[in-house]
């Protein structure tokens, strides 16, 4: 788990499925409730939603907070643990095969984010992932930026959302590579996962849409 500085930016990592036949429910729930109501939680900065071109689960979500301690303060809390009548329909149903972990971002290479996004995560940090190897990717024209993710232990009780889910799945750590172009995603995962084999699981994702905090 990670040791965080108080200036480190933190990140909520989410990968999940959609119940068949929910799939109407669930765009309509997170383009006009949850993602603005993320975003009104003071110190979230942004957040992606993305959906799978290659890999499972079919859906990427994540949030940057100006920092770790945005993820347990008071504001948010009291929103993962008084869902609204909507968020616990959602919750009870339509989310499946849920992965989410509070991290913090350990380093990042570059300033743009992309179209794509290859997602490498792992249980823990003896993954075989070369961070130099990883960051260096920021020097290709096709890469916008290259960040890790290290998961944060909580150590804090089990909010009402995810006691409706039914509990969550977590990872270790996660390197995100913001990609231009799909060609060239497809490329680099083919590398990684010959070079890795089954020590990480890895996803290509497009984005769907983007919401920042001053527009929510």
């Amino acid at each position: 788990m990670a040791v965080v500085s108080e200036d480190q930016i933190g990140v909520l990592a989410l990968w999940n499925d959609c119940a068949p036949g929910d799939e109407h429910k669930y765009e309509n729930w997170y383009q006009n409730e949850h993602l603005r109501d993320r975003l009104r939680v003071p110190g979230f900065r942004v957040g992606r939603r993305y959906e799978a071109v290659d890999g499972s689960p079919q859906f990427f979500t994540y949030y940057e907070t100006e920092s770790v301690d945005v993820l347990f303060s008071n504001v948010y809390l009291a929103q993962v643990n008084n869902p609204s009548p909507m968020t616990r329909e959602i919750m009870s149903r339509s989310f499946i095969n849920m992965n989410r972990t509070v991290c913090a971002r350990a380093w990042c290479e570059g300033k743009m984010t992309a179209a794509h996004v290859v997602t490498i995560r792992a249980q823990d940090d003896a993954d075989g992932v070369d961070d130099a190897g990883m960051r260096a990717l920021a020097r290709d024209l096709d890469v916008g930026r290259v960040e890790k993710w290290t998961a944060v232990n909580t150590d804090m009780e089990t909010s009402t959302e995810e006691k409706i889910r039914g509990g969550d799945a977590t990872i270790g750590n996660c390197i995100v590579v913001h990609v231009l172009r799909e060609e060239h995603a497809r490329k680099l995962s083919r590398k990684l996962r010959l070079s890795l084999g089954n020590k990480t699981e890895i996803g290509i994702y497009h984005l769907l849409c983007e919401l920042r905090a001053d527009m929510a």
